[in-house]
């Protein structure tokens, strides 16, 4: 069975890039923003999340926090995606309860390798 990845971002660029590059070897279901995610998890979990920040109607910060309040997705693993390097914002998403921050433009090597982390992280580790 094929892990479901949830993509969340406004960029129709964004999404098809990690469609295209993620599809082979996971189901991916994109969404718009925050809200347009969180309708669709009232139905469905997916084994990993990837969420852009700045997105409007909800931003990934507010979806951060309603994922991590409903008892299903509680331990959802969330990759947040940003435009920016501030500390400030890695920090922000960190205590929200994300466990990864990669930077846009992103190298699509390091998103395999952060969505292997997540996914499987102890065989990931035993391959050490």
């Amino acid at each position: 069975m094929r892990h479901k990845i949830l993509v969340v971002d406004d960029e129709l660029s964004i999404r098809l890039l990690l469609e295209n590059f993620l599809s082979q070897d996971y189901d991916i279901i994109c969404k718009n923003d925050g809200s347009e995610a969180l309708d669709w998890l009232e139905t469905n979990i997916p084994d990993l999340i990837i969420c852009d920040i700045q997105m409007p109607v909800m931003d990934g910060y507010e979806c951060l926090k309603n994922v991590r309040l409903r008892g299903y997705t509680k331990h959802t693993p969330v990759i947040m995606l940003s435009g920016s390097e501030a500390s400030k914002e890695r920090i922000k998403c960190y205590k929200l309860g994300a466990q990864d921050y990669l930077t846009k433009p992103f190298n699509p090597e390091e998103l395999e390798e952060l969505i292997k982390k997540n996914l499987f992280p102890i065989h990931y580790a035993i391959k050490w």
